[in-house]
């Protein structure tokens, strides 16, 4: 197994960004090839069969809005429909997330006419705590500040990375989840409100070296990425790819591919 990971970011816009699609992004392996993909709002499936010419066949989801969320129902139409000899999709989802996105998505007998189908048949779903395994690696989950009480996760890598999904600034969760130095892929518009992170939240939570560490996205528009790179912060751009890597005195270094 290579040490060499890739996160690339099909999406990068809050819910009303319809030109930066939904926030959405993809482990890949060092060759480009998808391992993980972090949630699936309604623009993100399309993206992914553009870039990876397949459905997805490993989807962590962080929270059930459904600019996160959305796309699974065209993927369940996808996988009962028309690629009906695919194994079903597995789905890493928080356990507190569950009962809600039920009900969202899968509560109606009928997601089809003809009916003898449940919508959880084409997914296998994976109840997660605090930890799963997938494709070799350890992942860690964790509770961020959106909305309500654990209404919505983020995801870390150990050594590698932190992605915070839809949040306010989280300063205790990161000083324990990325304190190995991992590049935080963070939420961050340039005005935030009462759920999400905003540019002048990132100087009042967090010190200059996890800021230095900070990706941004789920930010408002391509005006707001170029006044937050003239901030001095790293932003994802729809399509952008950052390469993780582990390096042999413990540190990992970032940089960005094509």
């Amino acid at each position: 197994m290579s040490d060499h990971l890739q996160l690339r970011f099909l999406g990068v816009g809050n819910a009303a960004a319809h030109d930066l699609g939904n926030a959405s992004a993809v482990l890949e392996d060092a060759q480009g090839g998808p391992l993980l993909l972090i949630d699936c709002g309604p623009t993100v499936l399309p993206a992914y069969q553009t870039r990876y010419g397949a459905l997805p066949n490993a989807i962590f989801i962080t929270h059930t809005h459904l600019d996160h969320s959305g796309g699974l129902e065209n993927l369940f139409y996808r996988l009962a429909c028309e690629h009906v000899d695919l194994p079903p999709t597995r789905l890493y989802l928080p356990t507190h997330i569950i009962p809600r996105l039920h009900q969202q998505l899968a509560e109606d007998a009928f997601k089809l006419a003809e009916g003898g189908i449940n919508f959880w048949d084409r997914f296998q779903v994976v109840p997660v705590g605090d930890q799963f395994w997938h494709a070799g690696h350890a992942f860690r989950v964790f509770a961020v500040n959106h909305h309500g009480y654990r209404a919505a996760y983020g995801l870390s890598l150990p050594g590698r990375f932190v992605y915070t999904g839809d949040t306010r600034p989280i300063p205790e969760v990161l000083a324990h989840f990325a304190a190995q130095g991992e590049v935080v892929f963070h939420d961050c518009a340039l005005r935030g409100n009462p759920s999400h992170t905003g540019a002048p939240d990132l100087v009042a939570s967090y010190p200059p070296e996890l800021r230095a560490r900070l990706v941004l996205y789920h930010y408002e528009s391509k005006a707001a990425a170029m006044q937050l790179r003239a901030l001095g912060y790293r932003v994802a751009e729809k399509g952008g790819c950052f390469e993780l890597r582990r390096e042999a005195s413990g540190g990992d270094r970032l940089r960005r591919v094509v």
